[in-house]
């Protein structure tokens, strides 16, 4: 399998979302370059992790 099928491109769209929907509800506006940000490093630190926990399995 290649590695963009491990991606967690739908979690990363969801962090996304929600972290643009929370700004535009509770400023009025949304920001979308910090949900992108935050959306790209919480996608990393799913893929770390899966990555690890798959290594762990694999002894």
């Amino acid at each position: 399998m290649a590695f963009a099928d491990h991606l967690p491109i739908s979690e990363s769209l969801g962090v996304f979302v929600g972290i643009a929907g929370y700004d535009w509800l509770a400023e009025g506006q949304a920001e979308p370059l910090k949900a992108a940000i935050a959306a790209i490093a919480a996608g990393g630190i799913i893929a770390i992790a899966r990555a690890l926990l798959k290594h762990r399995n694999k002894r």
